[in-house]
């Protein structure tokens, strides 16, 4: 499995090992060993299962208390995904990064606490699959606005109508300048 730096360095696209032939495939998708070796000691505590149909935007999530670190993958279809650092102390702050992982790819993306995380499906379907770092604690979840123009996130959207988004992520989103924000 490679791991790779993005723009912000402390995301990482990873890229496993892929072993096929007329019968299917095997991958890892996570080993311990190979995150140590990069110097990411994560404990995962919890997997996570989401099924979207195309044109969903999901996000930009986070927890202010009890911080995720997620490890995403779409393992069916595809999705845009996106980090969004909210670590005021890091130079990368209000940065984002965008990578479109998919059943063809099989990529992964390391979003690491302190970030919003979120996702554009862009297939008809895609089943998203993520490892957190922490419990999810709904008192403690926040949404940055996903079209913030002060972030600026190149999302691939088909059409003038826009994203399908939730209450959550259009209600109760805000924009970087108002949000709660790691230090």
């Amino acid at each position: 499995m490679k791991i790779l730096d993005l723009d912000i360095p402390d995301v990482k696209l990873i890229e496993p090992k892929v072993f096929g032939d007329e019968r299917g495939f095997f991958l890892e998708t996570w080993s311990r060993r190979d995150f140590l070796e990069q110097g990411m000691d994560i404990d995962f505590v919890q997997d996570n299962w989401s099924r979207s149909t195309r044109g969903v935007l999901r996000g930009l999530h986070y927890q202010l208390r009890h911080p995720q670190g997620k490890l995403v993958r779409c393992v069916s279809g595809a999705v845009f995904d996106v980090a969004v650092d909210l670590r005021r102390s890091s130079p990368h702050f209000g940065r984002w990064v965008g990578e479109v992982l998919s059943e063809e790819n099989k990529r992964a993306l390391w979003v690491p606490p302190g970030f919003a995380h979120g996702f554009l499906t862009l297939s008809d379907t895609a089943d998203f699959q993520y490892k957190c770092s922490d419990i999810y604690f709904p008192e403690a979840e926040r949404t940055l606005a996903w079209d913030d123009p002060t972030v600026g996130v190149e999302w691939p959207i088909e059409g003038a109508e826009g994203p399908i988004l939730s209450d959550k992520d259009t209600l109760g989103a805000l924009p970087l300048n108002e949000a709660d924000v790691f230090e």
